[in-house]
């Protein structure tokens, strides 16, 4: 048994192919299936078989439309409700893909109907391999909350007993979840440095190692904020959208950007914020292009609103558009800002060494999340999320807004938001590590 995994940075996932050396089974495939299918192409094995865990509340899924590409089975919950047609398969089902046996597993908690899926070669010498989805992570669990919050505290008691149910197999088995990379869909922070097996999990998961009761509390109270648009993959995944091709972007004339502008549309520029900052078109939004650019404007930008993009690349337009339709966003407006450009809007850049130096009036505005800001924080600092920025920046104290996050990427989002309402910023782009370096006095919340 083989299995090649394709990391997918920008949704913080993994998508997994299992292959006999003739046959493939594809777990939770995002939206963009070439990459699957040139692994596959390059592993000389056929997709006989494609499966999600779940129904996904991050991403676009692929899952249906691959399948029907390659006329292969789509493995579902058959408790799921979706409108199309699969085939649904129950805790216990064993199925076969090539010569490897799948074990289909109900591991509810991180969704009412997840499944994991252990696949075993019995011609083979290698350990079996555990395809855990959202259920049991690296060093944690997915969480509980994006189904409907008010079953988190039922769901987290579901996903306890379900770790301690895949917890039986062999602990040679190798581990391989989709989330726990960088997505908002974990429970807390993985671990990496183990040697990725079911049995490195018993010594340091928590779902493992802590009574339920404990587990659960814990774990409910370590939940972030959720991307607003996760709310709409849900709905999205049981109707098949996936199988859709995206829509490509639509070219807009410079006209065209100031009408968006002035009709208060969302103008999002993905240059670099340095870029950004040096100059810009009045009224637009930075939101730099990275691997984190489409979950901050699925988050940012109201769902189903009019969105243009402004950029001076091609390449960087390119992945923004691959990266939003993952997350079912497509034809936005795109315009190429190009050389001539005149951007005539600016706002200040510093570092910390230069926010030391200051000695006039500010309001410092950290922008980082909850947990970051209980962690330690500017003892004059206003606390005030990014993706609550656009909402609650009215409220924030008259005076020259020094905006600062833990690296600069967020800093930067919220300073561009700021500006677009009138506020003089000031934007502190460096690594927050350079407070302590630097001497700057920081305190912990109570």
């Amino acid at each position: 048994m083989q299995v090649v995994t394709l990391e997918i940075p920008e949704l913080g996932n993994h998508t997994h192919l299992v292959h006999d050396g003739r046959q493939a089974l594809v777990v939770d495939p995002s939206r963009d299936i070439a990459p699957v299918e040139a692994a596959a192409e390059r592993a000389g094995v056929e997709i006989a078989a494609v499966a999600d865990t779940h129904i996904h509340n991050d991403y676009v899924s692929g899952a249906l439309g691959l399948a029907r590409r390659h006329g292969a089975d789509y493995l579902l919950s058959a408790d799921e409700p979706v409108q199309f047609e699969r085939v649904g398969v129950r805790d216990g089902d064993l199925l076969t893909v090539g010569r490897l046996e799948v074990t289909v597993l109900a591991t509810p908690g991180h969704t009412r109907h997840h499944q994991a899926f252990a696949v075993r070669d019995p011609e083979g010498s290698g350990p079996d391999a555990l395809l855990s989805g959202g259920s049991l992570l690296h060093g944690t669990v997915g969480r509980t909350d994006l189904v409907d919050p008010r079953l988190r505290h039922d769901l987290a008691r579901a996903q306890w007993a379900s770790a301690r149910a895949l917890a039986r197999l062999d602990p040679a088995t190798r581990l391989l979840p989709t989330h726990g990379f960088g997505s908002f869909c974990a429970g807390g922070d993985a671990t990496t440095g183990t040697d990725g097996s079911l049995g490195a999990e018993l010594l340091t998961n928590p779902a493992l190692t802590q009574e339920r009761d404990r587990f659960v509390a814990d774990l409910v109270a370590g939940f972030g904020p959720v991307p607003a648009y996760y709310g709409h993959m849900a709905p999205l995944n049981r109707a098949g959208a996936g199988r859709a091709v995206p829509r490509p972007g639509r070219p807009v004339t410079r006209d065209q950007v100031t009408d968006a502008i002035l009709a208060g549309q969302w103008v999002v520029d993905l240059r670099q914020r340095a870029s950004f900052a040096r100059g810009h078109v009045a009224g637009s939004v930075n939101v730099e292009y990275s691997s984190q650019f489409a979950t901050y404007v699925g988050w940012l930008v109201p769902w189903a609103d009019d969105l243009v993009l402004l950029y001076d690349t091609a390449d960087d337009v390119g992945s923004a558009l691959h990266d939003l339709a993952a997350i079912g966003i497509d034809g936005p407006g795109i315009h190429d800002l190009g050389p001539t450009s005149t951007l005539a809007a600016s706002f200040r850049r510093t570092d910390w060494a230069g926010f030391r130096s200051h000695s006039g009036p500010r309001v410092v505005v950290d922008v980082r999340d909850q947990d970051e800001y209980e962690s330690g924080h500017l003892p004059d600092a206003v606390h005030l999320p990014v993706h609550e920025v656009d909402r609650r920046g009215a409220d924030l104290p008259a005076g020259e807004l020094w905006v600062h996050c833990r690296s600069g990427y967020r800093a930067g989002i919220a300073a561009s938001l700021l500006h677009r309402s009138g506020r003089s910023v000031v934007h502190v782009d460096d690594s927050w590590d350079q407070v302590s370096e630097l001497a700057i006095a920081t305190t912990v919340a109570a």
